[in-house]
């Protein structure tokens, strides 16, 4: 199903969105600079990064790169004063970037814990932080995922991290409102190029087969409802935790489900 733009409706703002160097942030930037928004795409890639901004410009939009990894303190705060600096300003925050790892309780490491938790969860406080500085009002949008409500094994600490996420933004939506708004979005199975290389098409199919819209969401269903919390549509939704999942958190148990796929 195709998403369509709400043209201007983010028109005079300035967004960062961490992690945009490809997947789920680069198709929220992308849905930002089609509604009207300066966009900073952020990541450690430098090629892949400028690459994106250079694609928004071409098809339209206003967008930099700046380079910024998230597991370092000084570069969240030179990355959010590299924003001001370029646009005289800052609206919008989507933390996204995130890491994952497929450890269970047991067998998780000190590494691992600091691994996930300096760039899923630490990062997403520190660009909050640094942004709120600079915002006399506007939205901060933390990107978590469903697993913040269900899970399955071996995917600690991620998943642990994930459901802190949700209780870091209602904090920030308390702290921070009423100038400033705080959402999540809970994206469920999301087809990037990540999730693409792991799922052979047999058990695609059978991924599918289990949402009851009958797919894998794209970056564009996640950047659309970004879109959404970003402007004024949501002028009154803040602490709220948005699943993006095509209903799959939805199901009890999956052999009793009818074949929902086209």
């Amino acid at each position: 199903m195709a998403q369509i733009p709400c043209s201007g409706r983010l028109d005079g703002d300035v967004a960062i969105v961490t992690g945009s160097t490809r997947g789920i942030g680069e198709g929220i930037a992308r849905r930002f600079a089609a509604e009207g928004a300066s966009v900073v795409v952020t990541g450690r890639s430098t090629d892949d990064g400028e690459a994106v901004a250079e694609s928004i410009r071409e098809n339209g939009g206003d967008a930099v790169f700046v380079r910024a990894d998230m597991r370092e303190p000084d570069d969240i705060a030179a990355l959010v004063e590299a924003t001001v600096e370029a646009f005289g300003g800052l609206d919008v925050l989507v933390n996204n970037a995130g890491v994952q790892t497929e450890t269970s309780v047991t067998e998780a490491t000190i590494e691992d814990w600091e691994f996930v938790v300096e760039t899923d969860f630490r990062s997403y406080w520190l660009c909050a932080k640094h942004a709120a500085e600079h915002m006399d009002e506007g939205s901060i949008i933390n990107v978590s995922s469903n697993h913040a409500f269900l899970t399955m094994p071996g995917l600690f600490p991620y998943n642990a991290i994930k459901a802190g996420i949700n209780g870091m933004t209602r904090a920030m939506a308390v702290d921070l409102g009423p100038e400033i708004r705080a959402n999540t979005i809970n994206p469920g199975w999301i087809l990037i190029e990540r999730t693409a290389e792991e799922l052979p098409e047999d058990e695609r199919e059978h991924v599918e087969s289990i949402h009851p819209l009958g797919r894998l969401g794209t970056p564009e269903d996640v950047a659309g409802v970004a879109a959404f919390l970003a402007s004024d549509d949501a002028a009154f939704v803040t602490g709220a935790q948005l699943l993006v999942d095509g209903g799959r958190t939805s199901v009890m148990q999956d052999d009793t489900l009818p074949d929902y796929r086209p």
